[in-house]
């Protein structure tokens, strides 16, 4: 793979449907124009940022439609000098929903390619966004051999799932939303990509239905938000005396939108922000405030659902949303104390409802039915203003960070309203939920975070071997030529694998023969389930230093046996989302958990004994609650549990490996016995299963990617590298 030495990038973003420009998005215009268009709009401003940048580009659709604004018809849009967007024309020219884009996907790519080369702007990075632009990045990824990695947004499977549950054939749900496509789009996304990107790790579950599930690699990154933007509502923003005028009439004018409404204006606000979509649940929100008598006395309520004109020009879903909304209005008799503005201007005036609402003391709330991340309870916190959100989603991993408000069953309305009342009567829990997320947001959820983690991704996959520093990455010189030179990598399990038993080698000579021979072509790792120290105990038992050591299943990568040359960056990417007291004290109410000995543990392994017949996994996923989704757990010889970070494993440790050192996963060769060597057979990594294999791996069956040995131990591997072609 080719890629530019001095390691300027120029990356691009694509955003095939929707309504992107460089400012005066419409959101909540329809169900295309949400939260994905500002995510990627503020991710392209950012990276354009960064030092390592050279240009960000933003592919998406080219539209000429008299109903829509002329800027959509530009081929060329200038956001800051380091930031475009380029609209490709597909499937005429007029705006259309994104489920009718798939047919006039392949001429978005024909053209896109037309377009790269007449302005020479080939990427050395691809970010696509939905599915459909996963379509559109794998595509041009093939013509350039340039690696590219993918966001999902929503996902067809989960999606698909919930028609069906409301009642929509197969036949209808297909020829609405067209999921063949979209599902076929996400799994090629799960191989091809680099790394898929989820903004929390409930995401991940999702991604969990796909067949090709196994053979990604998934990363969790929250958004950021802009905190010269989102900023404490008693904060007056400095600047000079002309922005200040201008941010004070925004402030006047945001205050007038609202107030023209209400009776009494100086009451705490429910502030509610979101499209006229049906799953935002806006109606149960109108419904629980109209039913409550005292909530009307105490407060006022402000909805701003997106931009309209004419509700009888808008989409029959959004119609259907918001004239359902101002009959529930009529119905508990609201005017006066109910506010629905028709539009705001999403680019300046955001915060300043959000600072509007805190000021008077209010409260944000979202009653989604699900919401994939919760961006509004970060801005919200950001700006002082406490929350009540639904726990479906990822505010519940917002939350527990931010400490800024509480989160509720978005159908329970009692619940609902006693966390809002709650809130807005106690003075004190108010001030401590502002000051909380306050802090938690700058600390969380910057877009500096976000930007300098998503760049030091790219370049740990992109950079040339030649520009790797051994001194940097803790490698001893003697070996780090070898790293450079060499072509694969071979990696094997050591306890059943390499040896039989702590007696007993059978074919070790001859595998040492074969790694002596090869030392120019092959780096040679050992992947252990043990403790570095006790790694270290048997290698020097068999006489046997391997380039590579990862152990503690994976929680640990060293380069020496000497323990001076650990993987500090592995570490630190591990480190992320890991509470390891936490975990334990929670596993301590599983009986039947027995805790090995301590030279068994690590910092990012805790390691347990079991009896088979007692194992339950429904009970630990009990005891973990939202922990469970932060941890990887492994299984090995049906009475040995690991749990570990959920980045953790001998598999991602490989691909870790793999992209550090420049090796191609097709050139990786890993070896195994047991259930706790599984992931490291994820295709196209070559596998070894030696023949005395544990009863977890008997239903493996052999194709070109596996091979099952007949012979125990070392003499299987040797087995499988003369079976894979090599000589001995």
């Amino acid at each position: 793979m080719e890629t530019k030495t001095d390691l300027m990038l120029r990356i691009h973003l694509y955003n095939i449907h929707g309504l992107i420009k460089s400012t005066g998005l419409e959101i909540g215009k329809d169900a295309d124009n949400g939260g994905q268009l500002i995510y990627v709009l503020e991710l392209a401003r950012h990276l354009s940022q960064h030092p390592d940048v050279e240009h960000v580009h933003i592919f998406t659709r080219l539209i000429k439609d008299p109903k829509e604004f002329p800027e959509y018809g530009l081929e060329v849009e200038k956001i800051n000098d380091k930031c475009d967007i380029r609209r490709i024309p597909c499937g005429g020219p007029l705006y259309m929903r994104k489920e009718k884009l798939w047919n006039h996907l392949d001429e978005f790519v024909a053209n896109t390619f037309l377009h790269i080369e007449k302005h020479n702007i080939k990427p050395d990075w691809i970010h696509s966004h939905y599915g459909d632009a996963g379509y559109v990045a794998k595509e041009i990824s093939l013509k350039y051999l340039v690696p590219f990695a993918h966001t999902g947004h929503s996902l067809g499977k989960p999606k698909k799932s919930k028609m069906a549950d409301l009642g929509m054939s197969e036949e209808e749900a297909e020829a609405t939303f067209n999921f063949k496509k979209r599902i076929a789009a996400e799994e090629t996304c799960l191989s091809l990509a680099e790394f898929i990107i989820t903004s929390t790790y409930q995401e991940i579950s999702d991604w969990e239905r796909y067949d090709n599930f196994m053979k990604g690699t998934l990363h969790v990154l929250p958004p950021g938000i802009d905190t010269n933007k989102f900023f404490p509502y008693y904060r007056h923003q400095l600047g000079n005396e002309e922005l200040q005028l201008e941010v004070a009439q925004r402030k006047y004018w945001v205050s007038q939108s609202i107030e023209k409404f209400l009776v009494q204006p100086s009451k705490p606000t429910i502030l509610a922000l979101a499209r006229p979509d049906r799953k935002k649940n806006l109606h149960t929100l109108i419904d629980t405030y109209g039913r409550d008598k005292e909530m009307q006395s105490l407060s006022n309520l402000v909805i701003f659902a997106g931009i309209r004109k004419d509700i009888n020009k808008m989409g029959p879903s959004e119609k259907e949303v918001l004239t359902e909304m101002l009959l529930l209005m009529d119905k508990y008799d609201l005017y006066g104390k109910l506010a629905i503005p028709k539009k705001h201007d999403i680019e300046n005036e955001v915060s300043l409802i959000y600072q509007y609402c805190a000021e008077k003391r209010g409260v944000f709330i979202n009653l989604a039915l699900h919401e994939n991340f919760g961006l509004t309870t970060i801005e919200a916190a950001a700006s002082g203003l406490p929350v009540v959100v639904t726990k479906n989603g990822g505010p519940s991993e917002i939350i527990p960070k931010c400490k800024n408000g509480f989160l509720v069953d978005p159908l329970n309305k009692e619940e609902v309203s006693t966390a809002i009342k709650t809130i807005i009567t106690d003075e004190q829990k108010w001030r401590a939920f502002s000051n909380h997320g306050i802090l938690a947001a700058k600390k969380y959820y910057s877009w500096t975070a976000h930007t300098n983690i998503y760049i030091g991704w790219i370049h740990e996959t992109l950079t040339p071997k030649k520009q790797r520093i051994p001194k940097e990455l803790n490698v001893p010189k003697e070996k780090s030529k070898r790293f450079v030179s060499a072509k694969r990598l071979l990696v094997t399990d050591i306890d059943g694998t390499l040896v039989a038993s702590e007696t007993s080698y059978p074919g070790l000579e001859e595998f040492k023969s074969f790694v002596a021979n090869h030392k120019d072509d092959f780096c040679i790792a050992v992947a252990s389930g043990r403790s570095y120290e006790l790694v270290k105990d048997i290698l020097k038992k068999i006489d046997f230093d391997p380039d590579m050591i990862i152990c503690s299943v994976g929680a640990r990568i060293y380069y020496d046996l000497e323990g001076k040359s650990p993987d500090e960056d592995w570490a630190e990417y591990l480190n992320f989302k890991w509470e390891r007291k936490r975990i334990e004290d929670k596993l301590s109410a599983v009986s039947w958990l027995k805790k090995q000995p301590s030279a068994g543990q690590d910092t990012y392994k805790l390691s347990y004994e079991y009896d088979v017949e007692d194992f339950d996994e429904n009970e630990i996923r009990t005891v973990l609650d939202r922990d469970f989704y932060e941890i990887t757990m492994i299984n090995s010889h049906e009475k040995f549990l690991d749990i570990l970070p959920v980045n953790a494993s001998k598999g991602n440790a490989i691909r870790y490996l793999s992209q550090k050192w420049a090796i191609p996963l097709s050139n990786v060769i890993a070896c195994g016995d047991s259930g706790n060597d599984l992931d490291m057979f994820r295709k196209p990594i070559r596998g070894i299963v030696v023949g005395n294999r544990s009863e977890e791996l008997k239903y493996l069956k052999e194709d070109e990617f596996l091979y099952l040995s007949e012979n125990n131990a070392a003499e299987g591997i040797v087995d499988g590298l003369k079976h894979y072609g090599f000589k001995i």
